[in-house]
């Protein structure tokens, strides 16, 4: 039996002086090592896609993280210089996806900025530059480290007893990797809070009421995922769900 495939949004990034539909080696990896799946990466473009289309096609939805930020005129807010970089392109293409593919109960983890678009998509706002809020830590990434470093798991998230995350990971003190200078501000009303950091910051998030797989984490389970057990834990569920919808699309095929 062949892989199932995911679709994973690309970003749009400059190089040699024009324009690449670009993912991070690091999601595609986890998504095919740790999951069992197959993935498409799907062209950024500020319009022409078509959602369903895409969905058609493929048997799970990845959003990745990404140096671009949401573009705050999506949630109501006038957009500063200091709240970019942006990308217009990546912004018209995972929102539409995010909101159709919980709509078709189609699998979906949401991984950084995934996480953000997940709520902006669904009618939350974000908060930028958090680390000069009163309280709230210092989440950015280190600076002229390599990237092992960078992404070491430094940090203690706290999974709230019951929930979808708990169910994958357990409840309580989870540690992660959670580099971020934005986060969720007002959290749209069909998400669940489903983990915080210690000073209150949102961390992982799943929709009320969703009928597949359907979970936001801002951390970054996808760079340890083949080594760290949360991480793995988390892709393999992503990975089995998935699966069964590849099963129900081919066991409704067979019966029509």
């Amino acid at each position: 039996m062949s892989r199932p495939i995911i679709a994973i949004p690309a970003d749009i990034r400059e190089f040699d002086g024009t324009s690449w539909h670009a993912v991070q080696l690091q999601y595609v990896r986890a998504a095919v090592k740790a999951a069992g799946l197959m993935a498409l990466i799907v062209p950024a473009l500020e319009e022409d896609n078509d959602a369903d289309a895409i969905l058609d096609r493929v048997d799970g939805l990845l959003v990745s993280g990404s140096a671009s930020n949401v573009h705050p005129s999506l949630y109501g807010k006038e957009a500063k210089d200091s709240d970019g970089p942006f990308d217009p392109a990546r912004d018209a293409t995972s929102l539409p996806l995010i909101r159709r593919a919980i709509e078709r109960a189609i699998p979906m983890l949401a991984i950084c900025r995934g996480i953000q678009e997940l709520n902006v998509a669904l009618g939350g706002t974000l908060a930028s530059e958090i680390q000069d809020q009163p309280g709230i830590w210092d989440h950015r990434k280190p600076q002229n480290v390599d990237r092992d470093t960078m992404y070491s798991i430094r940090q203690s998230v706290f999974v709230k007893e019951g929930s979808c995350i708990a169910r994958v990971v357990g409840p309580g003190e989870v540690r992660v990797n959670s580099l971020h200078r934005q986060a969720i501000a007002n959290t749209a009303p069909r998400l669940q809070v489903e983990a915080l950091a210690e000073d209150g910051t949102i961390e992982a998030v799943s929709v009320i009421g969703a009928k597949a797989f359907a979970v936001g984490v801002q951390w970054h389970p996808e760079y340890w995922a083949e080594t760290d057990s949360p991480s793995l834990k988390l892709f393999t569920a992503f990975g089995d769900a998935v699966h069964d919808y590849t099963a129900s699309k081919e066991r409704l095929a067979a019966a029509q």
